[in-house]
């Protein structure tokens, strides 16, 4: 099992229980939470944007 996988896992859960509606606020939180726990402003940055690109192939 990659490192990735119960993330994976714990994530699909969660926005299977908040439901569709609610998905985007939730993604919206928690992106927001990380990055306050990440603790470096500028990577955070970096992340949301390469996150944004090719979405359609799940790069990030």
């Amino acid at each position: 099992m990659s490192r990735a996988e119960p993330l994976y896992d714990a994530l699909a859960r969660t926005l299977d229980t908040v439901g569709v509606d609610a998905a985007p606020l939730y993604l919206a939180k928690l992106a927001l939470a990380l990055a306050h726990e990440l603790g470096d402003t500028e990577r955070a940055l970096d992340l949301i944007r390469e996150c944004s690109k090719d979405l359609e192939r799940a790069k990030c």
